[in-house]
């Protein structure tokens, strides 16, 4: 049986015969148009690159780019045969993302470039890994060079320009977390929503010399990109946030977000499933002008002895590991980043962790104080000045330890709108705490 190409090589013999006989000007020009054609598109070598969604450990800007610059080549009258769409409750227009296995044509320069996304599973049963994901970009071969040097920068460009436009756009700080199977916007397994959380340093119930301080030192840090680098310090910096729970901890990584307009990389390291590697990983994949939120550090270590690391699944990381990623030469993998730590128990944490360069400000979150619940008072009951029961409230902060949150709830617990009678209901609960502490 004859193949399609055989049948289309004797074709394209008869023409050229034909041109070579008659010559050009008696062969009809949609003859010559459709001979053109069939030349190209069956006989002119193809090109394809490959690009992975990693670059070793990191994340791979092409693939980034590309992902993004995509969505600006699809639409609901494009050739493609199926679309991804998506919305939340908050955008005002829907998402469009290219679809595993669909192609995307894009023009540029009379260059016609194939995009596909690929997806390949794991040959291993049972196998945890997920997939490998990659695009391929197809193009005639004589313009390897104009695709490599000149298109794809392009691409990379636009990508950055579209990134600004959005941000510009929303001026909305991200929440990011990792999910595993799943490929966020800077590379890697993030999943990110909009942070809506209202915290900020006017309205947080933080002794006010404290929370003026930490303010100056965050705006000393991200003016000093020039006298990091040139001292040779990784322009970073690291925050210790301790005290007992319903102090307010999260309540402040929102305010320093919001005040900085950072975005915040949550990477709950308690939750058992990063090894030392993981952790690297993790870090290549965080952007610059963002903050690390490492919540409740006493308790994500590997603290269990050998014997009992032997008969455990969860995966560890270790405090070297740990140390390696936030001091060490992999920190410089990324600028401008603020590392947040947290934690009940300060004690507990290894003196290695503590030093400077590491945890560079210690921040205390202690049980309410008389400038803190004023703080309270003006958010939850408008009091702008002073009212008669400050005096008594003091005197019973000072012997109570009440945290901000438990005071909130009890301003939260009435609905009348007279002041009076809410401060009155805070103080029977402060004298009641007192009554118990006796006993």
């Amino acid at each position: 049986m004859v193949s399609l190409k055989a049948m289309l090589g004797s074709l394209i013999s008869f023409f050229s015969a034909a041109f070579v006989i008659l010559g050009n000007e008696f062969i009809p020009p949609a003859l010559r148009s459709l001979f053109c054609i069939v030349v190209h598109y069956f006989f002119t070598p193809q090109f394809t690159v490959i690009i992975e969604e990693n670059a070793g450990l990191g994340w791979n800007q092409i693939y980034a780019a590309a992902t993004t610059y995509l969505r600006t080549k699809i639409s609901y009258s494009s050739k493609s045969k199926r679309i991804k769409v998506r919305k939340t409750n908050r955008q005002e227009k829907l998402s469009i993302d290219i679809v595993v296995g669909e192609v995307v044509i894009d023009h540029f320069e009379n260059i016609e470039l194939k995009w596909k996304l690929n997806e390949e599973k794991q040959e291993k049963k049972n196998s945890k890994e997920k997939p490998r994901v990659y695009f391929t970009l197809a193009f005639d071969k004589r313009y390897e060079k104009d695709v490599l040097e000149t298109y794809l920068p392009y691409v990379i460009t636009r990508f950055e320009e579209i990134r600004k436009e959005e941000k510009e756009k929303m001026r909305r700080i991200k929440i990011y977390t990792r999910d595993y199977g799943r490929v966020g916007p800077a590379g890697g397994d993030w999943a990110c929503i909009n942070l809506e959380h209202p915290a900020t340093f006017e309205n947080l119930a933080m002794d006010p010399g404290q929370k003026r301080s930490l303010i100056d030192d965050l705006d000393r840090f991200v003016k000093r990109k020039e006298l990091y680098k040139k001292v040779g310090k990784i322009w970073k910096r690291g925050y210790l946030l301790y005290g007992p729970p319903g102090t307010g901890k999260s309540s402040l990584i929102a305010a320093i977000a919001n005040y900085l307009k950072f975005n915040i990389y949550d990477l709950n390291l308690s939750g058992g499933r990063y090894s030392d590697s993981e952790l690297k990983k993790t870090l290549l994949s965080t952007s610059n002008r963002s903050i690390l939120v490492i919540e409740d550090i006493d308790r994500g270590a590997d603290l269990v002895d050998r014997e009992q690391k032997n008969n455990s699944d969860a995966i560890k990381f270790t405090l070297s590991g740990l140390l390696n990623v936030i001091d060490g030469l992999w920190s410089s993998c990324e600028e401008e980043r603020i590392i947040v730590f947290t934690t009940n128990h300060k004690e507990k944490l290894d003196p290695a962790l503590l030093r400077p360069g590491r945890m560079d400000v210690h921040v205390h979150l202690s049980y309410c104080t008389i400038d803190g619940f004023k703080v309270l008072a003006s958010n939850y009951l408008n009091i702008k000045g002073d009212h008669q029961l400050y005096r008594e409230i003091e005197g019973l902060l000072k012997n109570v330890e009440v945290t901000p949150a438990e005071i909130a709830e009890e301003l939260l617990k009435r609905d009348d709108l007279d002041v009076s009678l809410s401060l009155r209901g805070l103080v029977e609960f402060l004298e009641e705490k007192k009554k118990k502490k006796k006993t």
